[in-house]
This record gives structure tokens, sequence and C-alpha cells, in this order.
């Protein structure tokens, strides 16, 4: 592949986004304090949990993993999973701001922050109450397994050269999935005022529709979280070129990370929790415990070991100033590849 001057683009902005609704039973006495334990002051008998994807994405399954942990700690007594897909979560996003119930969550991330620039979103995730960071994830390259290119080198350089002939799926238009496509070709040395117009990227609301795009040959090459095609490349249907983080994917090994292969590119998805925007300091401190007890717990440790997530907690006044300087990043990469003005 030619050199060209390196651009690192360290993002953390997510593939993930999903709504938890809380139901919250507060008792006699004042409200439970932030950052500790779920105490006796407020009891919060269910969650119901509200992935905006279609099921079978990235999304839908930190939502369900994050309603089982709810269960399995016998933290609620129940915590159902409903989804509402479209517009990159916007759609969710929507729903959340009318939403009553103070005690109600939204599993949020990277493909929600780029999506509400995309979408010109009248709702914005800064209308909500940030409560959580909870996991980053690496975004993996992949191939159909009859591909002719086995390096994200050889298949950068063809899509260099082929421009939007060559069509690359991944989640929803303006998210992480979308941006790095945009930045290979940019560290590659395509022009930015050039990108628009040579990636063919052809967005799809996962539970699925990546793979089938993939093995009935209409793209080329597909990004996702590696949780998403880890499956298909153990059982040889895809081939990963390469993985976006720092150090090599756990549930991926043996696939070379983009620096690796000369790209200086670190890119991860991260997912986190919000709620609406208009609820009580007390209402916010309960909800922080219920999280914080969870990511606690075994169950949760266990999810994230299992689907090869990094535990990236942050809570509170932590979460929000990651979360201000993520959108302020976001905002910036989407115009220097030209998806916003």
């Amino acid at each position: 592949m030619a050199q060209h001057s390196p651009i690192r683009a360290r993002l953390v902005v997510g593939a993930v986004i999903g709504v938890a609704a809380l139901t919250l039973a507060a008792c006699s006495g004042g409200p439970a304090s932030s950052g500790g334990d779920v105490g006796a002051e407020t009891s919060i008998d269910s969650v119901a949990v509200i992935a905006p994807a279609d099921p079978g994405g990235g999304w839908d399954q930190t939502a369900r993993a994050f309603a089982q942990a709810l269960t399995d700690e016998k933290l609620v007594s129940s915590a159902p999973v409903t989804n509402i897909g479209g517009a990159g979560g916007t759609v969710g996003l929507a729903a959340l701001a009318t939403e009553t119930d103070p005690n109600t969550l939204m599993i949020t991330g990277s493909v929600m922050v780029g999506a509400v620039e995309t979408n010109a979103s009248e709702v914005r995730i800064e209308d909500t109450t940030p409560i959580a960071k909870l996991t980053e994830e690496p975004l993996v390259v992949v191939v159909p397994k009859d591909s002719p290119y086995d390096t994200i080198g050889d298949f950068v350089d063809a899509w260099v050269e082929e421009g939007s002939a060559m069509a690359v799926t991944g989640g929803s238009a303006g998210g992480i999935d979308h941006i790095l496509a945009g930045q290979l070709l940019t560290e590659a040395g395509v022009d930015a005022a050039d990108v628009p117009t040579s990636l063919n990227y052809i967005a799809n609301s996962g539970g699925g529709e990546a793979l089938t795009l993939l093995l009935g040959g209409q793209v080329q090459a597909g990004i996702s979280g590696v949780g998403e095609f880890a499956q298909q490349v153990e059982a040889g249907e895809l081939k990963a070129l390469a993985v976006s983080s720092e150090e090599p994917a756990a549930l991926l090994p043996d696939v070379p990370t983009l620096t690796e292969e000369g790209i200086d590119i670190v890119v991860t998805n991260w997912r986190g929790l919000i709620a609406p925007g208009d609820i009580s300091e007390e209402e916010k401190a309960a909800l922080e415990d219920l999280v914080t007890a969870t990511h606690d717990g075994g169950a949760w440790a266990e999810v994230l070991e299992t689907n090869g997530w990094t535990d990236a907690f942050l809570i509170g006044d932590e979460f929000s100033s990651f979360l201000e300087g993520d959108i302020a990043t976001t905002q910036e990469t989407l115009t220097t590849i030209g998806l916003i003005e």
C-alpha cells in the first residue's frame, strides 16, 4: 500500500445503542446516594430494556446482556427487552424524549452520536441525562470467504483504485462503522472532499442484514463490532482483515490490528446508558446506583468476557464529560469526511 502522511484517529464513538426503562418505587426516607449500592431507601422493582435497533445486532446484544445481568443479580424482578429500530437509534431517542416514567434507561453509544448529526435529529443526546459508560468494542473489517483480498492493505489499495464501484456495508449512516470507512480512504490518500463520491457505503440496521449482503455478494466488505462477525469468521464464512483496536481483539486474537498493518487508525465503539432529560437528581442517583451494582456483579463480568467487550465503566459526571468530548470529536470527523456541513 502506498505510504501517506499518518492520520491518527482515536475515536471512542459506538456501535450499539439500546434503551432501558426502570420502574422505581420510592420508600420512606431520602434518595440513595450516587455510586453506592442500591439501598433500602429506594427500591427498583422492574426494568424494561429497549434496544433502538432490529434484533441481532450489537445494540440488541448489549441491551439483552444488560437486562440479563440485572435479573441474574436479582437487582430487579424482571427486565423485558423491546426493540425500537430506525435512523441510527434516533427513533428510540425520540421515544425516550416523550417517556413520562423517570425510571427509563437507554443504551446509547457511538452510532447514535453520529446518527444524531447525520439525521439532523431534533432530539439530541445532550437533551438526555447521562448515566454511565459501559463498554468499548473494536471494529473488524471483513470480506466474504471467496474474496480475492487477504490483507487490509490489498483491499484498501483496490478500494482507492475502484472507488464507488466497491461497496462496503456497515451500521447506520454516520455511525462508527461509516466513520471508519471514511477514515480508511482518507488515510490511504483520498482527499476528504472526494470521500463522499468515492465511498459507496450501504447502511444496514443490524439483525443479520450485513451478513446477508456479504454472503450474497452484494457488497465487497463489511465493518462492524467484532462480536457481530466473530462467529461467521470462526466458521469460515467470512475473512477478517483487521481489527481497529490498539491490541488484538479477544474474540479474534489472530486477526491483526490496523496499526500492525501500517494503517494509523485506532477506533473503538463505546456503549452506555442515558435517561430522560427531565428526571430529578434523586431519580438520577437511584439509576446510577442500580447501574453501578449491576456493573460490580459477577454476571456483568461474565458478559464482558463472553462477548469480548472491554470494561470502560464511567458513572455520572465522568461519563457526562466523556460524552461531551465525544460529540465534539464526532462532529469534527463527520465534517472532515463530508457527511455533515
